[in-house]
């Protein structure tokens, strides 16, 4: 990326359309308008242009007011790496690959990219609260709808047999390349929800939106062991009521409210 940038800037009293016609004609780059001012970047000078938009100008008749900049390229990516930092949650630290891990604590490594998950939003930072609280070694975990992997990473950081699943692939790519980077690593994968299973798990983690745990709900359900463990989330506070109605039949262990979400922990009760 080069160190600077040109940028043109003219705003036509009038005759708008043929300026940007004429612009779409004889430059490759692009233009951006915005509220009547249109505007031209490249790391090339743009001098001729100017002296076209001029020469253009005066042939209409038409007043043009013109801004031409020498501007620095900034680099965006380093600017957004200083913006993310890492979060502290009970015995998890979730950082970036960029920043260091904190000693004692279980270090889970997430760059933030297209899935969703960083452990800064409510719901994923509720989830490994629970993960914390109610996961225990050895245990087989399914995370549904794993988005980064970080619900799933945190599980297997804790030494439980992971599977995953989600119904874009590019979720599952993601988590893949996670799990490398944690050093960690899952049993299977599938794209898709619990409906593609006939397994049954000790945890299961779904952390996705209020309509569709209700709809799936009954699928969760079956994925669990007698006395597994169900941690939901992605539910508006104001959705709270509907989903512990699909999901009355369990035994309800614990419900975190944050801001205006909340996370629930079931457990599939059995009478020994």
């Amino acid at each position: 990326m080069s160190k600077y940038y040109f940028e043109l800037a003219f705003k036509p009293n009038n005759h708008y359309e043929l300026f940007l016609d004429l612009l779409e004609s004889i430059t490759t780059d692009a233009i951006e308008e915005n509220d009547g001012v249109l505007i031209v970047r490249s790391e090339d000078e743009l001098e001729d242009l100017k002296f076209g938009i001029e020469e253009f100008a005066k042939a209409l008749n038409t007043e043009c007011e013109i801004l031409y900049e020498k501007k620095e390229n900034i680099d965006w990516i380093r600017e957004y790496q200083k913006s993310v930092k890492s979060v502290e949650i009970g015995n998890f630290f979730v950082r970036p690959s960029w920043e260091d891990k904190k000693e004692g604590k279980i270090d889970i490594i997430i760059d933030p990219a297209l899935s969703f998950g960083s452990g800064h939003h409510e719901t994923t930072s509720s989830c490994i609260e629970a993960i914390d609280e109610f996961v225990k070694p050895e245990q087989t975990v399914l995370d549904v709808g794993t988005g980064s992997g970080i619900l799933a990473i945190a599980a297997s950081k804790k030494g439980c047999l992971v599977d995953i699943c989600d119904t874009d692939e590019v979720c599952i790519i993601d988590t893949k390349s996670n799990f490398e980077l944690n050093s960690v690593s899952f049993n299977d994968s599938w794209v898709g929800s619990t409906n593609k299973t006939t397994k049954k798990y000790d945890v299961v983690i779904a952390n996705i939106v209020a309509d569709v745990l209700v709809m799936i709900a009954n699928d969760l359900k079956k994925c669990l062991n007698d006395n597994g463990i169900l941690i939901i989330s992605g539910i508006l506070d104001k959705h709270t009521n509907k989903v512990l109605n699909k999901f009355k039949d369990l035994t309800q262990l614990k419900l975190i409210h944050k801001n205006e979400w909340v996370t629930i922990v079931f457990e599939n009760k059995k009478e020994s």
